[in-house]
């Protein structure tokens, strides 16, 4: 087993809506530390496949990271989703599930920060952890607008009403539903974004809904550094660091996968590198780390666990974007890219799993 994965135990499994099941785990003794989380973030975990032995999906974590509640996703089924239909059909309390700790930055930088919620479907799991804890934590506004078939595809509706009835003076919640308005046009996204012009807008739901709504914020030119777009797609590989020789099923989560148009696929041409050992400058957790002998060609992720730096990760193959890095001096080559796209890359935005060094000097900060 992959040293850095873990069993975990179910502690409860709640049927949110007919499609959706939130699973609650308990984390082991000794283990906290490694699921400390800031809201917005998701766990990597290995569902059982007898065509894989293993199928490694993204799960976005509902639950607070607070304490007031155990470590928790919210799984909504598809249709012909292998892993969110075995969770659903399967998973039951006193289970265990294996998992790699929360990644990701679809996480506010200031939970005192107004924050612009826009969640569709499923996208409601994120947005929701989000929620909790800027209410609880923060001072800022919080608005969500939360686009759903029908009422009875409302995930997280009675905690939704106690969260609004709770803070009524910092939360609005506005349900759009596909059976009596119809699917929300980019234009009526416009209308309702553009009250909230200094907001931080955090994105999240099918692919047409985050196309559109990101569309109708670029309309309003929020700029790069206040809109924030959740972004999965399929894992080819298999980061629980077995079975590496085996192809591992599609991603299946509605609220997970991206359209990738303007995605920036760096695979074609890779730039030469130094031709010695580079200075890195690393900012991660409010510490610096400086290195004179990042090796060209070492992948960024890699020369960090050599030197025993605990650098965030999950997929290793370019296809998420949990070990996302800024450029803040000199620049690295990415072997593979399937999730940032032309606008992440001018903000300096890069994958540590891929980058090598481009230049003799880089510095990076982790978000």
């Amino acid at each position: 087993m992959d040293t850095d994965s873990f069993e975990l135990t179910v502690v409860d499994v709640v049927e949110e809506t007919a499609d959706a099941h939130s699973i609650s785990f308990e984390v082991p003794a000794g283990a906290e530390e490694h699921f400390t989380y800031r809201p917005g973030q998701f766990l990597t975990v290995a569902v059982p496949s007898d065509r894989t032995g293993v199928a490694a999906r993204c799960y976005s974590l509902s639950s607070s990271p607070l304490g007031d509640g155990p470590l928790t996703i919210t799984v909504k089924r598809t249709a012909d989703g292998y892993a969110s239909n075995w969770i659903c059909d399967h998973l039951r309390e006193g289970d265990t599930l294996r998992v790699l700790p929360p990644s990701g930055i679809f996480t506010p930088a200031s939970l005192d920060a107004d924050l612009l919620l826009l969640a569709g479907g499923s996208g409601i799991t994120p947005v929701l952890s989000i929620t909790r804890t800027a209410l609880a934590r923060g001072t800022g506004r919080v608005v969500l607008f939360y686009a759903n078939r029908d009422e009875r595809s409302v995930i997280f509706a009675e905690a939704l009403t106690a969260l609004a009835a709770e803070h009524p003076d910092r939360l609005l919640v506005v349900h759009w539903l596909e059976s009596v308005q119809g699917l929300p046009s980019q234009e009526q996204m416009k209308a309702f974004a553009s009250a909230y012009p200094t907001y931080d807008a955090f994105v999240c739901g099918p692919p047409p809904f985050m196309k559109m709504t990101v569309a109708a914020l670029r309309e309003l030119e929020f700029p790069r550094e206040r809109r924030h777009q959740e972004k999965f797609v399929s894992l080819g590989g298999n980061p629980f660091g077995d079975l590496h020789d085996q192809e591992v099923a599609e991603h299946e989560i509605e609220d997970a996968e991206t359209d990738l148009d303007e995605s920036a696929d760096l695979d074609a041409t890779v730039p030469e590198g130094p031709s010695g050992p580079v200075k890195l400058e690393v900012e991660l957790d409010g510490q610096e780390y400086t290195f004179d002998d990042w090796a060209p060609g070492t992948k960024l992720l890699e020369h960090l666990e050599a030197k025993g730096v605990k650098a965030p990760y999950s997929c290793r193959e370019g296809e998420c974007s949990a070990c996302a890095v800024r450029l803040l001096e000199g620049e690295v080559a990415m072997l593979h890219n399937d999730v940032l796209d032309a606008e992440d890359l001018a903000e300096g935005i890069r994958l540590g799993c891929q980058s090598v060094p481009a230049t003799d000097t880089v510095k990076v900060t982790y978000h």
